[in-house]
């Protein structure tokens, strides 16, 4: 038996040689990194600090390309039709996830069939938001109200099926809640309009609020999250509230088209993803509001198919239409 072993022993590194040869040589060329948005936002800017570090350890270019518009829908597309060699990365949030309970079919690309995790990287934890005028000074005094007046509370969020709004309808199914969603063109007009004492409420990513809240324009009432945020250490999280549902976090994560080799979607995995957890990048991300993750490929596709079925039942019993 131990002779039978040792013979397969070179056999089966002949077989890995290829594989080994093909990561230690990747990237030969320029990687191509699409962000589903304009540049400016979170995605784009979680996109380029992580393009910068990999371009630098790996010697090649890793080149951002903006394709915003559609729901993020033709970003996702270009990247789930490209080449499976590695050489098309694309950097994604939330709707990756809940774009499949969204649109259903009529999707061009199949979420968990045409679509490689190579890992999460960062996640925006989310924040419940009050008007500086406004009477509520935490989440008790919120949900007084939210429960005298049935229905009348306005809460602004960034459109249909952005993750604001998607905040806004798990909490009224979370603590039994009926508000007036309220939609703006953005998170920016959103949190205006909240700042500005025209709706009394709102959600926003962390990081879309951090300033406002640290300079008293905008009043944060509760996060959502495992634990507290380290941009707004004050603030209780909703499980401490008694509402462990409210788990809505906008998660950036690295995909490829389905099909890329196993070793070079681990060579993706150290350019691009686990230098988040790491100086100077990690501290960088958690000044800006975010969360650090930085997982591997296999926990980053078990994160997408938990979060694809969590949302596809949210969105059907809310009756959630897009944009």
């Amino acid at each position: 038996m131990q002779r039978r072993l040792l013979l397969r022993l070179p056999l089966a590194a002949a077989l890995a040689a290829p594989g080994l040869a093909r990561a230690q040589g990747f990237p030969a060329r320029t990687v191509r990194v699409i962000v589903p948005y304009a540049a400016g936002g979170g995605t784009d800017i979680t996109a380029r600090l992580m393009a910068q570090h990999a371009s630098g350890v790996s010697g090649q270019s890793f080149t951002v390309e903006n394709r915003g518009g559609g729901a993020s829908i033709p970003g996702t597309q270009a990247v789930a039709t490209a080449a499976a060699d590695g050489y098309t990365l694309g950097v994604m949030d939330l709707s990756l996830v809940t774009n499949p309970g969204l649109f259903g079919t009529r999707l061009p690309y199949d979420t968990e069939k045409d679509i490689a995790a190579v890992g999460a990287v960062v996640a925006a934890p989310h924040v419940l938001l009050g008007s500086p005028g406004g009477s509520a000074r935490s989440f008790a005094d919120f949900l007084t109200q939210a429960k005298a007046r049935p229905g009348e509370l306005a809460f602004a969020h960034a459109g249909n099926g952005t993750a604001n709004h998607l905040a806004s309808v798990q909490l009224q199914i979370a603590a039994g809640l009926r508000l007036t969603l309220v939609g703006y063109r953005g998170a920016a007009p959103a949190n205006a309009a909240v700042a500005g004492n025209e709706v009394p409420f709102g959600f926003s990513a962390i990081p879309s609020a951090k300033g406002q809240v640290e300079g008293g324009l905008l009043r944060a009432l509760a996060v959502t999250g495992a634990r507290r945020s380290a941009a707004l250490p004050d603030v209780p999280t909703f499980a401490e509230l008694g509402l462990p549902q409210m788990d809505t976090e906008s998660v950036f994560g690295v995909i490829a088209p389905a099909g890329v080799p196993a070793e070079i979607i681990a060579r993706l995995n150290a350019l691009m993803v686990a230098p988040a957890a790491t100086a100077p990048i990690g501290p960088r991300m958690q000044a800006m509001g975010y969360s650090l993750m930085a997982s591997s490929p296999a926990d980053y596709a078990s994160l997408m198919k938990r979060e694809i079925a969590k949302w596809r039942g949210i969105i059907a019993t809310a009756g959630v239409q897009p944009e």
